[in-house]
């Protein structure tokens, strides 16, 4: 059994997503998006997203972090913010002394939709499908952070194995 706390960083919206792995089955225990105020500071921000990450790890006691790597774009003002909020969140793993893994977004697709171009609604989709829940979840922010999680989680069996 492994639970593992997926993070799809960033400073405006921060999805997370908690999953329980049990062999093969995956299920959600929570899930969501952090969201900070445009007009906010940056450094309150992210002190915000640091603060909400320690609070998801102190609830939920994951045996890991998973946090979706950055993507560098068209926009690198962007990508910095990305990066200064993944900071926060490898600081809070790193405080709790929990291991943080870092994969990128095609490796996600891959792992979750069997290609790595897939678009949201694919991934919204798939870990619906591979969650069991009613709904694709919502926000897309949390389905990507579900989706981290769910990478990580799918290769933590292989690791055990390898270790």
């Amino acid at each position: 059994m492994v639970v593992v706390l997926g993070i799809d960083p960033g400073t405006a919206h921060t999805g997370y997503g908690v999953v329980l792995a049990r062999g093969r089955t995956l299920a959600a225990l929570d899930g969501g998006v952090l969201y900070t105020g445009s007009d906010d500071p940056l450094e309150l921000r992210l002190a915000q997203i640091h603060e909400h990450v320690c609070d998801l790890i102190e609830r939920h006691e994951p045996e890991a972090v998973a946090v979706e790597d950055l993507f560098f774009g068209q926009n690198a003002r962007s990508a910095f913010a990305v990066g200064q909020a993944r900071g926060a969140v490898m600081l809070a793993a790193g405080q709790a002394g929990i291991p943080c893994h870092s994969y990128t977004p095609q490796a996600v697709k891959q792992a979750v939709c069997g290609h790595g171009r897939a678009e949201k609604a694919q991934v919204q989709r798939m870990v619906g499908a591979l969650l069991a829940l009613d709904e694709p979840p919502e926000p897309d922010h949390a389905a990507d952070a579900l989706a981290v999680a769910i990478c990580h989680a799918n290769g933590a069996a292989l690791r055990e194995v390898l270790a």
